[in-house]
């Protein structure tokens, strides 16, 4: 199962990351990216294939509560502050595929090290890094050779020097016990067919007193699996969804402690956009 998925998810995700990389050569190889920036062109750029909201359609005497509000953002760069999103290269931009915007939450610090949970285009990544500073560190993690890639251009793009992209999956995660003050994600995991094994690595990879700050796809509790793959596939976010005890459960049978999930926008009926928290002790 585990294959599978993995499998499933790089072909998705690759497939849109490479179609992102052709457009870039096509704009250097047409002097283009070497021009001033002008109004929309960003344009010039796809944007990726990132998930699709599956909300209600609006009945009479529904409610903000029961169906996704008209016209606001699910998933994607809208949901980062203009500021922060005017700041980075519009490929970076453009990658973000997320429910939600971790960085704004995670309360990162000066001289931390971060490290991001299929990182994707590397938006969050390059946020962070502007957020310890130079004495602080960067990492993110993803399992797609053209995601990496396109990450690292964009982090060439932007002049971040304190970061780092590597290779992984975050079932299993490349780095020693206990190197990170903080992790990130940005809803990615709930892609992951082994969850147990994620809230493990993140407890393993947390220095005594890290914490996490993610934000992800959480299901209503009475939801059952099968009503949850109604909603879209796996790739889509919307599958793998844990329950909001489901995920409870798994932080603390992790180690981690002081577990909060707080639902921020549906994304699909009786599926959240959530902000989850947790502290190693």
């Amino acid at each position: 199962m585990s294959d599978d998925v993995h499998e499933r998810v790089q072909d998705h995700y690759g497939e849109s990351a490479r179609r992102m990389l052709d457009a870039m050569d096509r704009q250097d190889a047409s002097d283009a990216a070497a021009a001033p920036a002008k109004a929309g062109a960003r344009a010039a750029l796809p944007v990726l294939d990132m998930p699709t909201a599956s909300c209600c359609a609006p009945a009479a005497g529904d409610t903000a509560d029961s169906c996704c509000a008209p016209d606001a953002p699910v998933f994607g760069p809208d949901l980062y502050a203009e500021l922060d999103r005017a700041s980075l290269p519009d490929a970076a931009v453009l990658a973000s595929l997320g429910c939600g915007n971790p960085t704004a939450v995670a309360e990162l610090r000066p001289g931390e090290t971060v490290l991001d949970l299929g990182s994707g285009g590397g938006i969050d990544v390059l946020l962070s890094a502007r957020r310890v500073g130079p004495g602080g560190r960067a990492i993110g993690l993803d399992m797609t050779d053209d995601m990496l890639e396109l990450a690292r251009r964009n982090a060439a793009a932007a002049g971040a020097t304190n970061v780092e992209f590597v290779r992984g999956t975050i079932e299993e995660m490349p780095l020693p016990d206990a190197s990170v003050d903080v992790v990130i994600s940005n809803c990615v995991i709930n892609l992951a067919a082994d969850k147990d094994a994620v809230f493990r690595e993140i407890t393993r990879v947390l220095r005594p007193g890290g914490r996490m700050g993610v934000s992800d796809v959480v299901a209503e509790d009475e939801l059952s699996e099968a009503e949850r793959r109604e909603r879209g596939g796996w790739a889509e976010c919307y599958a793998g969804a844990l329950s909001f005890a489901e995920y409870r459960a798994g932080l603390a049978a992790a180690g981690l402690v002081d577990v909060e999930i707080v639902p921020t926008h549906l994304v699909a009926d009786r599926m959240h956009a959530a902000i989850i928290r947790a502290r190693r002790p």
